[in-house]
């Protein structure tokens, strides 16, 4: 147990730091109304990776099943939520100064967000596996196909340019995360 305290220290700070990117970046809409105007398919996705972001620390509360760690299983959980971290801060740069809105940005960067969004979907495949066999096999086929329909929409959305399909995208994301996440995890945990 003592060795999963130490995973489960480096994935909260990792996570929290994610999570309060998020906020700080969307608070300053708030605070500064008139700098820079919010874009609505932008903030959207900035609330799927806010829910992302919860349910992987939910989804990893089954790492506390795993009773022999290993270097490269530690190593690979470290570096999936570090990808979340780095999409967090894509989504929320520094600044945007050299950009003339959050829908310019966000188009300007769509090949690097959807990049990262590809790998934390292959991530999540290996990270599932990380928990058993029988965790993985529990989900049935959902799980392996739901990743690769994710997947593969994320390399069009590379691709695409039209901000109504980047808006119906990520309502489309949005919704069948909180489907997947009521069917599958709205039960409580022993």
């Amino acid at each position: 147990m003592e060795v999963f305290s130490h995973i489960k220290y480096v994935i909260a700070i990792t996570l929290s730091f994610s999570i309060a990117h998020l906020l700080r970046g969307t608070v300053k809409f708030i605070q500064h109304p008139n700098r820079v105007k919010p874009y609505i398919t932008h903030l959207l996705w900035v609330i799927y990776m806010y829910l992302t972001l919860i349910h992987f620390w939910w989804f990893e509360l089954r790492l506390t099943e795993i009773k022999q760690w290993y270097f490269f299983s530690y190593f690979f959980i470290v570096l999936y939520i570090t990808n979340y971290y780095v999409i967090c801060t894509i989504l929320y740069p520094d600044d945007i100064n050299d950009y003339k809105d959050y829908k310019d940005y966000f188009f300007s960067r769509r090949g690097w967000f959807f990049g990262l969004l590809s790998v934390a979907f292959v991530a999540d495949i290996f990270d599932t596996l990380i928990k058993g066999t029988d965790y993985f096999y529990h989900f049935g086929w959902e799980v392996p196909v739901r990743n690769a329909v994710l997947l593969i929409l994320c390399l069009v959305g590379i691709k695409v340019k039209s901000p109504k399909f980047h808006l119906a995208l990520v309502i489309l994301f949005i919704l069948y995360e909180l489907l997947f996440i009521a069917r599958l995890y709205d039960i409580p945990i022993k």
